[in-house]
């Protein structure tokens, strides 16, 4: 169910025409109508259409960039990403960071964690220190990311490639996520997600 998606492997072959190689655009004058092709993986509607990838609508723009660039210089993996990044520039880069982070963030219909959990979540955060860079009400700002209504699927799977260190372009996360307990991070991610 989770495997490379058919529209996103496509997603790379449509962004190589809207961005024409990095060089000019080939197709695609405007960034309303370069981003089209974002949504085959990240939704029409800012809902991504597999859990596991994230909501982008809403987002940071500091902390878009940043990840658009490091996919683009290979210190983030992915099979997809990393081929539509290699194609932008700097200024495409900037531009759709931008525009993603004027968009309403969108409401994914997650429960909101049981008071239990959402108590084992805020003892783990005192602990731990996440609203210390993501903010009180883990809205994130700059360059850090909102944790704050991001799906359950993608919170649990970038957690566990922190402590795999399979994502590479955040050492002291990686080193955060090894020192936290499981079940503290398993709370942590049902209280975020209901947020």
């Amino acid at each position: 169910m989770y495997g490379k998606p058919h529209w996103c492997v496509f997603s790379v072959v449509a962004l190589a025409t809207a961005f024409g190689g990095g060089v000019a655009p080939a197709s695609a004058e405007t960034v309303e109508e370069r981003v089209q092709v974002c949504a085959g993986c990240h939704g029409e509607n800012g809902k991504p259409v597999d859990r596991t990838i994230p909501t982008i609508w809403g987002q940071q723009q500091g902390y878009l960039y940043i990840q658009l660039r490091d996919f683009k210089r290979g210190d983030r993996q992915n099979d997809v990403m990393q081929p539509l990044a290699s194609m932008m520039t700097r200024d495409d880069m900037l531009a759709i960071a931008e525009y993603f982070s004027k968009k309403p963030w969108p409401d994914l219909g997650q429960p909101a964690a049981s008071k239990e959990v959402a108590n084992r979540a805020l003892r783990a955060n005192s602990s731990v220190g996440c609203t210390g860079c993501h903010l009180d009400q883990f809205q994130g700002d700059g360059t850090v990311p909102r944790l704050a209504g991001m799906s359950r699927e993608y919170l649990t799977k970038t957690i566990a490639d922190f402590r795999s260190r399979a994502r590479g372009n955040n050492p002291g996360m990686s080193d955060l996520m090894l020192a936290t307990a499981p079940d503290d991070l398993a709370a942590l991610t049902e209280y975020l997600a209901g947020r």
